[in-house]
């Protein structure tokens, strides 16, 4: 498995993470024991990355699900993989009634990363995300209060998710930053577009492309046609690992996060770290996607 550098001086981590929205966050999400399972595969597999979210839940009555969730499944890893997994998480989302709301007031973070830091088991958040910017506070008070609790020692990295390219740049004028996670997919080029991947490689950022494959839905039925049908059969691997394999080749330090609810889609989605697509194929890959 490839290692990328999670941000500016940040830790070594695997080419492929894991996110942990499918097996949290939805209503066909798999037992507790089923996800532990795959956690433990990612383990194994090299997917050192796994991120979660306290709202990585079905609503408010069970805020933190997917911080436990994880910190189950790195508590019966062998102590070595135990070392290299880094559990990035956000805050900055609340689920009333299984809404999906901003909140970003300076005191809802304070109290959510102390939540965060209960619910993982530990001392210190190797990667504390703001889930996404409030419209209703200003960006740089939550930021400030995440800074401010790095300076505690409650957080080791902190990163920005659903940002776009200014916001980015207001944030690392405040503070260090370590990686940027939005939305990219074939079907959701935006990042290419709006400046966001432009900016991340400005400041050296990680990005962490969520929804790589377009989603559970849309991942089941992506390659069934086109250059990226074509290319998988010339490779004899599935259309899902050849559109990681694509994302990995347009910057260095890209490190997308697939969910997964099965064992086999987590080894499928690690191997793709080791597909090297040729100038041709990628050129044919970005010429067929939206």
């Amino acid at each position: 498995m490839q290692t990328r550098n999670l941000g500016p001086n940040g830790p070594l981590v695997g080419a492929i993470g894991i996110g942990g929205g499918p097996m949290s966050a939805s209503a066909e999400r798999p037992s507790q024991d089923a996800a532990v399972q795959v956690l433990i595969r990612a383990a194994e597999l090299g997917v050192t990355l796994w991120d979660t979210a306290d709202a990585y839940c079905l609503d408010d009555t069970e805020i933190g699900y997917g911080e436990r969730l994880f910190a189950a499944a790195r508590a019966v890893l062998p102590a070595d993989l135990q070392a290299r997994i880094v559990i990035a998480t956000k805050g900055g989302t609340i689920r009333p009634g299984g809404r999906w709301e901003a909140n970003g007031r300076p005191e809802y973070l304070r109290a959510a990363i102390d939540a965060s830091l209960l619910a993982l088991h530990t001392d210190c958040i190797q990667l504390y995300q703001l889930h996404r910017a409030d419209p209703e506070v200003p960006f740089a008070d939550s930021i400030g209060a995440i800074a401010e609790a790095r300076e505690q020692g409650k957080i080791r990295h902190i990163g920005l998710s659903n940002v776009d390219a200014a916001q980015i740049d207001e944030a690392v004028t405040m503070t260090a930053i370590a990686s940027v996670q939005n939305q990219y997919n074939p079907m959701q080029r935006s990042a290419e577009n709006d400046g966001v991947l432009h900016t991340c490689r400005r400041h050296g950022l990680a990005f962490l492309p969520y929804s790589p494959l377009g989603g559970s839905s849309a991942a089941k039925q992506i390659g069934e046609a086109g250059a990226l049908r074509e290319i998988a059969a010339e490779l004899g691997i599935s259309a899902q690992r050849v559109v990681l394999a694509w994302m990995l080749a347009k910057y260095d330090k890209t490190i997308p996060i697939p969910g997964a609810r099965r064992t086999e889609s987590i080894e499928d989605s690690a191997a793709a770290a080791d597909v090297t697509l040729t100038l041709e194929q990628l050129t044919r890959l970005d010429a067929s996607f939206v």
